[in-house]
């Protein structure tokens, strides 16, 4: 017999303002232990000088990762102009300086080569895998990496504000696999001065905003309070990871098909064969489906909401 785990049977989003100098995971189990939670996984790592938006999937939510990554994001970040690090942020060592400073006209003026479809050398600290081992563990070594470039799609890369010479902040909307010390170290050789990312701080990611983010702080109150806490207030529900997929409107008696892992009918649909969607019943997910041959084929099955106790004056 499985062993029963421990903790809450939760399912749902959790989007956490993350602090500067801490990693994605530590704040993916520090949320797992406030919220008691069995299973726990993070929709797009932050770097320990990153703040900002983390999405947090508890439960069945995580089979959701993969399409809440799809999304776009949002950063807005400070690049400090006239040096080049190791690490492309502050957390490396000066490896180039220069006295050249841009104007603001000279820097928007580079930023449109930034946008669209591009490609970009990722940071030689990193957690890209080459030939097994993560980047970074090979550039703390001294290895210097030829790191092939990867296809990014930016939407928008924009000068937000230069509060001296030597800063200037800008705000980046990109697909996924973005890196924005990427971004800011190129930038600086087009412009011929260096550079590299002093802050940054994510602000949107696919469905999901700060608007919808706690405190940090916030995950000892609520592992404090216990079943006192207001923690069901914090999720959002399992779909709020699905906003890059369509959604399929399915009777009950369909879901429960679904949920066996049995394909169901669709009569009319605007999706392609080969699709993929998720299908909803009464409000809830019931499937990640693929469409093929006029069928809404399961993929991925999520449980069935808990059944509300009845009232003590019903029946």
């Amino acid at each position: 017999m499985a062993r029963k785990r421990k903790g809450r049977a939760i399912t749902g989003w959790l989007i956490v303002d993350k602090p500067a100098g801490t990693t994605s995971t530590a704040i993916v189990n520090k949320a797992r232990w406030a919220f008691r939670a069995q299973k726990a996984g993070h929709a797009g790592t932050l770097d320990p000088l990153a703040t900002g938006l983390l999405a947090i999937a508890f439960g069945d939510a995580t089979k959701t990762i993969p399409f809440a990554q799809e999304g776009m994001k949002t950063y807005r970040f400070t690049v400090r102009l006239g040096e080049r690090t190791t690490t492309d942020d502050t957390e490396g060592e000066v490896i180039a300086r220069s006295d050249q400073r841009p104007s603001d006209d000279e820097i928007r003026a580079a930023l449109p080569r930034f946008t669209g479809d591009i490609e970009q050398i990722p940071p030689q600290f990193s957690a890209v895998r080459v030939e097994g081992e993560r980047a970074y563990d090979l550039a703390r070594e001294g290895v210097e990496l030829d790191l092939a470039p990867r296809p990014l799609f930016v939407e928008r890369l924009a000068l937000l504000a230069r509060p001296d010479t030597d800063t200037a902040e800008l705000e980046l909307i990109c697909g996924k696999g973005g890196y924005v010390r990427s971004i800011a170290r190129d930038l600086g050789e087009a412009l011929g001065c260096h550079a590299h990312v002093t802050a940054l701080k994510r602000t949107a990611s696919g469905g999901f905003t700060l608007d919808d983010a706690i405190p940090f702080e916030r995950l000892d109150a609520i592992r404090e309070e216990g079943e006192e806490s207001d923690w069901r207030e914090h999720l959002l529900p399992l779909h709020a990871g699905l906003s890059e997929l369509p959604e399929i409107r399915i009777s009950a008696p369909e879901a429960a098909r679904l949920r066996r892992g049995n394909p169901v009918p669709v009569a009319t649909t605007t999706l392609d064969y080969g699709d993929e969607a998720w299908a909803s019943s009464e409000g809830n997910a019931v499937a990640l489906v693929r469409y093929a041959g006029g069928m809404l084929n399961p993929t991925r099955v999520f449980a069935a909401p808990p059944q509300r106790p009845p009232a003590k004056d019903e029946g």
